[in-house]
């Protein structure tokens, strides 16, 4: 059996590891995945964990941040995008089109009807939710309201995000050791990780250097590569261990006391399968609110980003009940990407 998928980006952000995590769930199962991608977009990351990469047309309308503007640019782009993943997807002879997130969700559920191939959308914009579900099934993850809703449409699931079987192997050790080659950590003190995923936004930023302007109580450690060059300077190296872009982050989430969050995406569930209390700053990519904390109830804390250093002091002295619910929910994480693809099967067989 053959898959093809669709997403948008750049290849290297979450939407690209919601679709590498989907493909290795159903590689486990015997499933050949194909993955379509912009052609302006790295296959790399496909490509090093053995997946044909196809290049195609994706459009990017902003997502959560979509303007009528930026949407209407993408719609003007889309008729060429569609065929484009239509031909690809006939040519695949794939047996059936996983459409991920955003633009790749549109562009994989068109190009699937016009190539007469089953598709399931898994959507989380404003855009995606209101198109998809015309077209074929769709799964709904956390950041769409539906997910909240008790009972859904009889077109749609919802499905946390999909996650490595590995995330939750993390080592201390290991974490502790690459923490030590900084001069500025201290062994003796909590840490609490900041990141706003593989980009660091400018409100994520901002908070750390409020908790760094405070207090040095402890290990403040700032994950990712800053979304604009300037915001470099901002980063102030002697109160902050920051660490850049890494691929050790699932030793460093089982290390760390307290992880400090957008209140979005993979980093959440990453954190929560790590049984780590989450903070989750609202309004800090491009001013959405996603209401993380009505998804995952008693594990996270919703602060903005003026009220950080009052948002860790409450984690830290309800520290006990925030764990517990964060290990019954990853749990749950942890078994989403096999619960997803499982569903997908069935539907397929």
């Amino acid at each position: 059996m053959k898959a093809f998928f669709t997403v948008t980006g750049r290849g290297l952000g979450g939407d690209a590891v919601v679709a590498l995590n989907t493909m290795l769930a159903f590689r486990k199962r015997g499933v050949e995945c194909i993955i379509g991608i912009d052609d302006a977009a790295s296959g790399d990351l496909f490509e090093k964990n053995g997946f044909e990469v196809c290049k195609i047309s994706i459009p990017h309308a902003g997502g959560h941040a979509a303007t009528k503007l930026s949407a209407v640019k993408g719609a003007l782009k889309l008729v060429t995008a569609t065929f484009k993943a239509r031909n690809a997807i006939k040519k695949s002879k794939s047996d059936f089109v996983v459409a991920v997130l955003g633009g790749g969700a549109i562009v994989g559920s068109l190009g699937a009807k016009f190539a007469g191939t089953s598709c399931f959308s898994l959507i989380s914009t404003p855009l995606d939710s209101k198109v998809c579900p015309k077209l074929n099934y769709c799964y709904i993850l956390p950041e769409l309201d539906k997910f909240r809703l008790d009972t859904l449409p009889e077109n749609m699931d919802r499905s946390f995000y999909p996650l490595i079987d590995d995330m939750g192997d993390g080592n201390e050790e290991i974490a502790l050791q690459k923490l030590k080659e900084y001069s500025n950590f201290d062994e003796n003190k909590k840490t609490i990780i900041f990141s706003s995923g593989s980009s660091i936004f400018k409100g994520m930023i901002d908070a750390i250097n409020l908790v760094a302007d405070s207090t040095d109580e402890y290990n403040l450690v700032l994950i990712g590569r800053p979304l604009k060059e300037e915001y470099y300077d901002l980063i102030n190296e002697e109160k902050i261990i920051y660490v850049g872009f890494i691929d050790w982050i699932n030793h460093l989430f089982k290390f760390a006391d307290l992880t400090v969050l957008t209140d979005d995406g993979v980093s959440l569930e990453e954190a929560m399968i790590c049984e780590k209390p989450i903070i989750a700053l609202t309004k800090v990519k491009w001013g959405r609110y996603q209401n993380m904390a009505g998804v995952f109830k008693g594990a996270i804390i919703e602060s903005e980003v003026g009220e950080v250093c009052k948002s860790i002091n409450e984690a830290f002295k309800n520290y006990d009940s925030l764990r517990k619910n964060a290990e019954i929910y990853g749990k749950q994480c942890f078994e989403a990407a096999d619960v997803l693809v499982d569903k997908i099967l069935k539907k397929v067989e």
